[in-house]
């Protein structure tokens, strides 16, 4: 699977963007520097570091622009509602430790893959969040 280079579009390998008319980048797709100095994949995977860089990237000209950085500040949102709406419905069952332990521990790690997939220039999707992220970016 690629992605254009310059607007992040899904394209086939080798082909050139409908979009923008921009070539395929297989995997690092996302490694242009932005303005403030940050790269696409660095800014990407700061903005899992909780929902207020995610909310900066989305107010903040040119990481604004960039499709990439949008969809990863507005999947880390959704993200973290989710997390949030889940630990309360938990709160609300009971103190189980092995649950609130596994739980936890499932949403680190699916966190931790969104940071090191954002790092590594890919727009990794999570199965329903992903695609209203994609929605919301693609605007």
């Amino acid at each position: 699977m690629a992605f254009c280079a310059t607007c992040g579009t899904q394209i086939a390998d080798g082909a050139t963007c409908p979009k923008c008319a921009g070539g395929a980048a297989q995997g690092t797709s996302a490694v242009a520097p932005a303005a403030g100095g940050l790269t696409d994949n660095v800014a990407g995977a700061l903005a899992y570091v909780t929902i207020i860089p995610a909310i900066v990237f989305l107010l903040l000209e040119p990481y604004n622009k960039k499709r990439f950085i949008r969809f990863h500040a507005f999947q880390s949102i959704f993200f973290a509602i989710v997390w949030v709406v889940i630990r309360i419905g938990l709160s609300f069952i009971g103190y189980v430790p092995f649950l609130l332990t596994a739980v936890g521990l499932a949403f680190f790690v699916i966190w931790l893959i969104l940071v090191l997939k954002a790092y590594q220039g890919q727009m990794f999707k999570l199965p329903v969040i992903g695609d209203i992220a994609e929605q919301q970016a693609g605007k």
